[in-house]
């Protein structure tokens, strides 16, 4: 079993610990809601059983057996395969900002690679930054750190939310040396 599938467990075992609830039980929840969507049984989750956005994303991708890594493993599809879906169409002249920032983080040492439908998790112990298309003309990196001020360009997320700070890019002269020091800082709190 991979690291990020304790580190999934875990979460899962800490879900059913804070609200009461077996995955079976949080399961018929989610079938008795009449609910087919992702986004609306997270949010269903949120506010029905009060967890957080992180770990309610967690549950519906349990749920619905939807997480990237089994959708890339159940065609066999490489992490290239998946990247290559996410920078698609008009949203495929970004795929230089998520090589460069790709090439920067590779540099840091030894991580891995969750694929999701529209972006990539990355975990060493725990998810250090996730990398993704936003909208057709911008790449998010979302970065865990502590301890950080945020700026203008560094952006604090609410509590709950699955990154602690994002950063929006547009082009791939943006991964300058500051956004490089917020990766790095990142990767190593996650250590």
């Amino acid at each position: 079993m991979s690291s990020i599938e304790k580190a999934t467990q875990t979460q899962l075992k800490n879900i059913q610990t804070k609200t009461g609830k077996s995955l079976e039980e949080l399961s018929e929840i989610a079938r008795q809601s009449g609910l087919t969507k992702h986004s609306e049984l997270r949010d269903m989750f949120k506010q029905t059983l009060g967890l957080g956005h992180g770990d309610a994303n967690a549950l519906v991708h349990h749920v619905l057996q939807s997480d990237g890594v089994r959708a890339a493993q159940s065609v066999n599809a490489t992490t290239e395969d998946v990247v290559d879906g996410i920078y698609v169409g008009a949203k495929a002249t970004l795929r230089p900002i998520h090589d460069k920032l790709m090439a920067v983080i590779n540099g840091f040492g030894s991580f891995e690679i969750a694929p999701k439908k529209g972006y990539l998790s990355l975990r060493r112990k725990k998810q250090f930054t996730m990398i993704g298309p936003t909208t057709n003309s911008r790449v998010e990196v979302g970065l865990n750190m502590k301890g950080v001020e945020p700026t203008a360009r560094l952006v604090a997320m609410p509590a709950g939310s699955m990154c602690q700070y994002t950063v929006k890019v547009t082009d791939a002269d943006q991964v300058d040396d500051e956004l490089i020091t917020w990766l790095k800082l990142a990767y190593d709190s996650a250590g």
